[in-house]
């Protein structure tokens, strides 16, 4: 193993960490003062942050975990059968001089991803009846949610995905090139079953929703048909109930560069500021929500409305809105070619 890629300096900034968080894909770095463990990073330190602070800029010591659980070089078999029992992404290993030698991770326990199942049964609902005019020319022939990724098309890896926490039913609102998703559909072996619900008109990515209103009673996620997430499905559905939303968007950290030089000026036209090919950082919206069903009762039958709309009206209704944040890597918009060419990267093919 090559520790390096998951240990940092604890003075690096905020931004840096999550970065190496990205990179290395376990979802933890550890921190280093002096070479010595003084802190642990994981994507949910990450998350707490950006809520309380934001700053992506500070030394990640401000965001770290001071207290990280860590076992001695004769407390291996102890750390192993402590990670099994918790809820620990990863277990480290120090000597007496608390260097980090070794580190165990959760999801290579038994060789298996140890994915944490949902708390209760909660449906899916996909919006797949867009016309993918972003991966133009390949939905000319195909709908969007069949472009194969490899072999396998593009909504088969979504519903992977929630199906290995513990999703069962899952909804296909379908207009554009229905009939060869239904096609599709009535064919694939899945560990879940597919419901097709035909919007008539294209009613925009809320407005769908409306025709969910006699099926769901109950919390459910919803996503577009081209958003992967690597991430915990149970911690997003865990903090959507804690804080009493009625909406939770699922948001990436995402850091944007201006590849040239940015000027500010003063009210009278003189240089301000002068900074050099700047990084900002945003919460982008990864088309994936967690909603109750008074969502479905905010929507006019056959209304078009897109989803910011259908947030900004629940707000004004007076339910809360709220957001989750991830890492920026934990989220594949796979309806982009560039998106497309890096999750094939990342499966190998």
């Amino acid at each position: 193993m090559d520790l390096g890629k998951y240990l940092i300096m604890e003075d690096v900034t905020v931004a840096e960490a999550v970065q190496r968080i990205d990179e290395g894909k376990k979802k933890v770095v550890f921190c280093l003062r002096d070479g010595r463990l003084s802190g642990c990073f994981t994507d949910g330190d990450m998350r707490r942050y950006i809520l309380r602070d934001g700053d992506m800029e500070k030394p990640v010591s401000r965001a770290m975990n001071p207290n990280p659980v860590a076992f001695s070089l004769l407390q291996e078999e102890e750390a192993l059968a402590f990670m099994r029992e918790s809820l620990m992404v990863a277990a480290p290993i120090v000597n007496e001089d608390r260097e980090v030698v070794k580190i165990y991770f959760r999801d290579e326990l038994n060789g298996a991803e140890a994915a944490r199942p949902l708390p209760e049964e909660i449906p899916l609902v996909i919006m797949a009846g867009g016309k993918g005019t972003r991966l133009y020319p390949y939905t000319r022939i195909l709908p969007k949610p069949l472009i194969p990724i490899g072999e396998t098309p593009i909504m088969d890896h979504i519903i992977g995905r929630f199906c290995r926490c513990g999703v069962r039913e899952v909804y296909l609102i379908l207009n554009h090139k229905r009939n060869m998703i239904k096609a599709y559909y009535n064919e694939a072996d899945l560990p879940c079953r597919i419901h097709y619900v035909d919007e008539e008109q294209f009613l925009g990515t809320g407005g769908g929703l409306s025709l969910m209103k006699d099926r769901v009673d109950k919390t459910f996620f919803l996503s577009n048909c081209d958003c992967l997430l690597d991430a915990d499905y149970a911690c997003m559905y865990e903090y959507h109930k804690a804080h009493g939303n009625a909406l939770t968007f699922i948001l990436a950290a995402k850091r944007v560069g201006i590849p040239y030089g940015v000027v500010e000026l003063d009210q009278e036209g003189g240089v301000r500021t002068i900074l050099e090919k700047p990084e900002y950082d945003f919460l982008v919206n990864t088309g994936i929500y967690l909603a109750e069903p008074c969502v479905l009762d905010s929507l006019k039958d056959g209304e078009h409305i897109d989803m910011p709309d259908v947030a900004k009206r629940l707000m004004a209704q007076g339910h809360r809105v709220g957001g989750y944040p991830i890492t920026e890597k934990s989220w594949l918009d796979m309806g982009q070619l560039s998106e497309m060419r890096n999750m094939m990267k990342e499966l190998g093919l």
